[in-house]
């Protein structure tokens, strides 16, 4: 189903000025939020193609009631840059990538997945978690980029994050549902991690590590929410031994071929920026 990719602007691969400060804040914060980062023409142009292959390959057919919390919360299609050329044009884009590694202090990083979400009107929220639990990943230098596709108000659900949780060491072993709603967003109270969760103007992304807890409200709107997401791991990423079933499915969706204690370095997991 993939087409050719529309016109890409160079700002998909020029760099980006990190404003002053921002790599302590994050390394405080565990995220933090840029303002125009991409321009209209390029999230009109690549937010119209990844919202058409996000609609046309998922494979949800159910009514919003029918589905579970998580089914609520979007619509998703993983590893869209395999799939769709815009997809891939946006994902292998350096700008985003030379960010992340800023970010996570390291020389370089590869691609983790990709993830299109797409939440519709009427979609519930999604429920407080942390990403790491997940991931079979030998340290913490890992991020995602979330990028909305159009501006983003409150009434959209945009993502939400509680400061500072990366150093937070518990609930990490909750998948994402109604219990790490529950669970998570007490503890995170109880133990004065504030939620900082408000609107996205049109061209801001945030960036948050993968040991971050995070959530987003319902989309109380008519019209859709349409993000995508580019998960990035420092290029020396090594593949560990999982901890949980999760661990284990995420290596062989992933990192298939990668080996406990070695480089995670396959056909799915290319370099996208080194300094």
């Amino acid at each position: 189903m993939s087409r050719a990719p529309p016109s890409a602007p160079a700002e998909l691969d020029e760099p980006y000025d990190l404003p002053a400060g921002s790599v302590e804040a994050f390394r405080r914060d565990g995220f933090i939020r840029l303002k125009r980062v991409f321009g209209p023409a390029v999230l009109d142009a690549f937010g119209r193609e990844i919202t058409r292959a996000t609609i046309a390959l998922s494979t949800e057919s159910r009514a919003l009631a029918d589905r579970s919390t998580y089914g609520q919360a979007f619509l998703q299609v993983m590893n869209l840059w395999r799939r769709d050329a815009a997809a891939r044009r946006f994902v292998f884009g350096k700008r985003l990538a030379r960010l992340a590694a800023e970010l996570l202090e390291v020389e370089g990083v590869r691609l983790y997945h990709d993830q299109s979400l797409y939440k519709e009107p009427g979609g519930g929220l999604t429920p407080a978690h942390a990403d790491q639990g997940y991931w079979p990943l030998a340290t913490d230098r890992s991020v995602t980029a979330w990028v909305p596709l159009q501006a983003t108000p409150d009434e959209l659900g945009p993502l939400g994050f509680y400061a500072g949780s990366h150093a937070y060491d518990q609930g990490r072993d909750l998948a994402i549902s109604d219990e790490s709603e529950r669970e998570i967003s007490a503890r995170m109270q109880a133990s004065g991690f504030p939620l900082v969760a408000s609107g996205f103007e049109l061209g801001e992304v945030s960036f948050h590590l993968g040991a971050t807890f995070h959530r987003a409200g319902p989309n109380t709107s008519q019209a859709a929410r349409s993000v995508m997401t580019v998960i990035y791991m420092d290029a020396d990423m090594r593949l560990k031994a999982p901890d949980n079933p999760m661990q284990a499915n995420d290596w062989a969706a992933w990192c298939p071929g990668a080996k406990v204690g070695e480089l995670i370095d396959t056909p799915l997991n290319p370099v996208l920026f080194r300094g």
